[in-house]
């Protein structure tokens, strides 16, 4: 198969389907032989896309501590956040090879780190603008900053609606979580 010119896609708004929406293309890049590279950031509750991950052999990279939401924390576990995030970079980022061929790399919520300033952004940008040039990258979460907007070459925005929390309905396993 000839080489391609890797992209940059984000994913971003309020709700449903960011990460359904990087995982549908992680599942479609490996069935086309990629190699498959998947980090998680700001979230360490068990969803149902890691267990089919595991299933088809595919790791997913993701942080362990600090549980729970950004605005819930201390001083202190926001800048271990950071440094969990930033060590998580490192290692995804690590295990693309120089040419980046057939490989997908999904940071799954690294707009919402990187907006929230819980990463470092210097290098987040660094890597994407020196990406290898047949990396493709997909980034999700919401309220992606204008460079980080410049730099993708797709933007889709999920758009809510209706959603079923509007009438108490909490997220349901299998669905939304």
């Amino acid at each position: 198969m000839a080489k391609h010119k890797g992209l940059i896609h984000i994913y971003c708004g309020e709700n449903k389907g960011k990460t359904t929406a990087a995982v549908g293309l992680a599942v479609r890049s490996f069935g086309s032989g990629f190699k498959i590279i998947f980090s998680q950031f700001l979230k360490t509750s068990p969803s149902g896309e890691l267990l089919s991950f595991e299933k088809l052999g595919i790791k997913v990279y993701r942080i362990t501590k600090p549980k729970g939401f950004t605005w819930e924390m201390n001083e202190d576990e926001l800048a271990l956040l950071k440094e969990e995030h930033n060590k998580l970079f490192k290692e995804v980022t690590s295990l693309v090879e120089k040419d980046g061929d057939k490989t997908l790399l999904v940071c799954d919520e690294l707009v919402g780190a990187y907006a929230g300033g819980h990463i470092d952004r210097d290098t987040v940008m660094d890597f994407l603008k020196n990406k290898p040039k047949n990396l493709e990258v997909v980034l999700t979460g919401r309220n992606p900053s204008e460079e980080l907007m410049e730099i993708a070459d797709y933007i889709t925005e999920m758009k809510k609606i209706k959603h079923p929390m509007d009438k108490g309905i909490n997220a349901r396993k299998g669905i939304e979580m």
